[in-house]
């Protein structure tokens, strides 16, 4: 594949995802994902693609509102417990 080819995929492939999370989301809940998307895209992308996880699953039904999609941002934001040993 050559770098055009990759572009158009990627390009693709964007227009597809936000197709598929008009669908789903709030209109409240898709200008939030917009925001998030500006300040942190590295967890807007895993917020779209769990929301596109669940849907596949068959595990989201109803569309996304925006209080749901803030229970999802605290799920994807939880810290990670970090256990550390010290040693005397």
């Amino acid at each position: 594949m050559d770098p055009t080819e990759q572009q158009q995929a990627a390009l693709q492939l964007e227009q597809q995802k936000r197709v598929i999370m008009l669908r789903i989301l709030s209109k409240e809940a898709y200008e939030r994902l917009a925001r998030i998307k500006l300040v942190n895209p590295e967890l807007a992308g895993q917020l779209e693609l769990y929301i596109m996880q669940l849907v596949q699953a068959g595990r989201l039904t109803d569309m996304v509102t925006d209080q749901k999609l803030k229970e999802i941002l605290k799920i994807l934001s939880s810290p990670v417990r970090k256990t550390s040993i010290k040693r005397r």
